[in-house]
């Protein structure tokens, strides 16, 4: 594993970032556009993703970042959930679900491996 020196350096961050602009483009076209309670939940659990990376990184103390990642899994499995209603109420098409899906699932491995990298480092 590379130095991380900044939070911008894990590679979950940049999914992350990569997966909330995936979002906010969707969620701004069409019907889903105006569905602005899933659009809305769906948003803010794409940032939470990229916020809870970031804030564990920056809290400076092993434990916490992990709890962080772990938060920042959650919510990636919140997105994902949302994704199948998106598609479902015909807001995203199915070739859009299943870049979110991988984007998402790709995301959430990342955190995974990363949080066990670290807990391994605390022993």
């Amino acid at each position: 594993m590379g130095t991380i020196r900044r939070f911008e350096d894990i590679e979950a961050w940049q999914t992350a970032r990569i997966m909330t602009r995936f979002v906010y483009r969707v969620s701004s076209e069409g019907h889903f556009a105006r569905d602005f309670g899933l659009k809305d939940q769906m948003r803010r659990a794409a940032v939470s993703v990229m916020s809870n990376i970031a804030e564990g990184f920056e809290s400076r103390t092993p434990k916490l970042f992990i709890n962080y990642l772990g938060i920042a899994k959650a919510s990636a499995g919140e997105l994902r959930s949302q994704a199948y209603i998106a598609l479902d109420a015909g807001h995203i098409n199915q070739a859009e679900f299943e870049q979110l899906f991988d984007l998402v699932e790709k995301c959430s491995c990342q955190l995974s491996r990363f949080m066990t990298y670290l807990q391994s480092q605390l022993r």
